[in-house]
């Protein structure tokens, strides 16, 4: 898939634990992890908004478009 979640990414940079930004989101910590290692087909925008609240960043800094991992033919 195209897109990559950089959610690890961030969180590494802001030094938050996966289980302090899951809670505070209320999420679980185990789809926080799905959300992280990009297994999930979607993300409703109000948990994305918590995300980027907590984290204080924006959306593009969660996820990236890679062109190069699209397929032909598709």
């Amino acid at each position: 898939m195209p897109i990559t979640v950089r959610l690890d990414v961030m969180l590494a940079e802001r030094k938050v634990k996966s289980k302090d930004l899951a809670a505070h989101i209320g999420i679980t910590e185990a789809n926080l992890s799905l959300l992280k290692s990009g297994k999930v087909k979607g993300v409703r925008f109000v948990t994305l908004e918590a995300i980027c609240d907590y984290l204080g960043c924006q959306p593009g800094d969660l996820l990236r478009y890679d062109e190069e991992e699209t397929t032909s033919g598709d």
